[in-house]
C-alpha cells in the first residue's frame, strides 16, 4: 500500500517515535487518513504504538501510566502519537474495539518486532469475535448521521461520508472474511463502490463541499447497515474470543523476557 504523495519519511518517523517513548516499542504504525486511503495535503500523521512497561513499574503502590500521548510538529508536518502498554492494548483488543485491530494489522509499519508478529498471529487464532459488528455498525451510523446533520444547513463535507463508507466496508469485510482491511480505496472496488474513488480524489484536492446525491448515498449506507447485520448473524467468527489464556501467556512471557533484558 502506498502511503501518499507526501512520501513520508519512515526512518524519520521511527527516530521521532523511539526518542519519545521511554519504554521499548513492540509496534508503531500509521493510522488515520493515510491508512484509510484518503489523506489530504494537510493531513497530520497519526502514529499508533504498543510499548511495554518495565515489570518494577507494575509492582509498586502507584498505578503506572499505561498510555503515552504526544502531538508535535516536525518540518511542518503535524504528528500525533498514541501508544499503549501491551497489557492495556490486549485488553482493548479483547473488547472488540476495531481501532486497535486496525492498528495491529496496519500495513503502514514504522517499527515492529517479532512480538508484534506473534500478537497478530494470536489475534487471527481466536481473538476476533463477531461482536466486533457493534463497534463498526455503530461508528458507521454515527458518521452517517453527522453527514446528514451537516446537510441540513448546507453542503455537507466529504469526510464523514467517506468515513461512514470506510467503516461499513471494513466491518463487512472483517465479518465475512476474518481479515482486517481499513483502506476504503482497496475495499470500495471489491464491494461495488468503485465510484467512491471519485469522492476520495475530490477530498484530496481540497474540494470540501461538492454536490452529492443525498438520496443515493442514504440508500447505500442504509443497505450497508443491513448487510453488516446479516454478516454478523452469519459470520464464521466465534461468539467471543477463544484464546484469552494464550494472550495472557503471551503477555506474561513478554513482560518477563523483555523485563529481564531491560534489567541486565
Amino acid at each position: 500500500m502506498t502511503i501518499d504523495s507526501r512520501s513520508l519519511n519512515l526512518d524519520r518517523l521511527k527516530t521521532l517515535t523511539t526518542s519519545t517513548l521511554a519504554h521499548p516499542a513492540l509496534l508503531v504504525v500509521i493510522s488515520g487518513a493515510h491508512l484509510y486511503g484518503f489523506p489530504s495535503a494537510d493531513s497530520d500523521v497519526d502514529l499508533r504504538g504498543v510499548h511495554l512497561l518495565p515489570v518494577p513499574a507494575l509492582l509498586g503502590l502507584e498505578t503506572p501510566t499505561q498510555t503515552v500521548t504526544r502531538t508535535w510538529e516536525d518540518a511542518g508536518l503535524e504528528i500525533d502519537l498514541v501508544s499503549h502498554d501491551l497489557g492495556k492494548f490486549i485488553s482493548l483488543l479483547l473488547q472488540q474495539n476495531g481501532n486497535y485491530l486496525e492498528h495491529l494489522f496496519s500495513p503502514l509499519i514504522v517499527w515492529q518486532t517479532p512480538w508484534a508478529e506473534e500478537l497478530r498471529g494470536l489475534a487471527q487464532q481466536g481473538s476476533i469475535a463477531r461482536h466486533v459488528y457493534h463497534a463498526y455498525a455503530g461508528y458507521a451510523r454515527g458518521q452517517w448521521q453527522m453527514w446528514q446533520k451537516e446537510a441540513e444547513t448546507g453542503p455537507p463535507r466529504l469526510k464523514p461520508l467517506l468515513y461512514a463508507y470506510r467503516v461499513s466496508l471494513t466491518g463487512l469485510h472483517l465479518l465475512r472474511t476474518g481479515e482486517v482491511n481499513a483502506s476504503l480505496t482497496e475495499l470500495a472496488p471489491v464491494y461495488g463502490f468503485g465510484h467512491l474513488l471519485e469522492l476520495v480524489a475530490a477530498k484530496q484536492q481540497e474540494k470540501a463541499a461538492i454536490p452529492l446525491p443525498m438520496d443515493a448515498h442514504n440508500a447505500a449506507l442504509a443497505d450497508l447497515q443491513e448487510q453488516l447485520h446479516e454478516a454478523y448473524t452469519t459470520s464464521h467468527l466465534p461468539e467471543k474470543p477463544t484464546n484469552r489464556p494464550a494472550l495472557n501467556d503471551f503477555l506474561v512471557r513478554a513482560r518477563l523476557q523483555l523485563g529481564m533484558e531491560r534489567q541486565s
